[in-house]
């Protein structure tokens, strides 16, 4: 018999979705910028472009009530901003050191 109740159950899927999701928008971010910039590194465009996806991140989540009100604090926003912001930075790095154009 299993002790984990629904709750907990829910919770877990709920960070898996969550996780997924914002690693999901952190590459097509990458390659957004790849297309949008192509391999001028220094363009602030596509820093722009990852601050957009993570605060329509934010948008999304009040709008589709994922997290209650109490529940989604300091600590959810910083996991949501390191983890896009990780994805877009590694994902964005290999294209522009592998040579492809926007």
């Amino acid at each position: 018999m299993s002790t984990e109740s629904i709750s907990d159950r829910r919770e877990h899927i709920r960070s898996i979705g969550v996780t997924a999701l914002s690693a999901l928008l952190g590459v097509a971010a990458a390659l957004a910028s790849m297309a949008i910039v192509g391999n001028a590194a220094g363009d602030t465009r596509a820093l722009m472009l990852v601050a957009g996806v993570i605060l329509a991140q934010f948008v999304l989540y009040d709008f589709t009530g994922i997290y209650d009100d109490d529940e989604f604090g300091p600590k959810h926003y910083l996991f949501i901003v390191f983890m896009t912001f990780a994805l877009w930075f590694v994902t964005w790095g290999i294209l522009l050191t592998s040579g492809m154009s926007g």
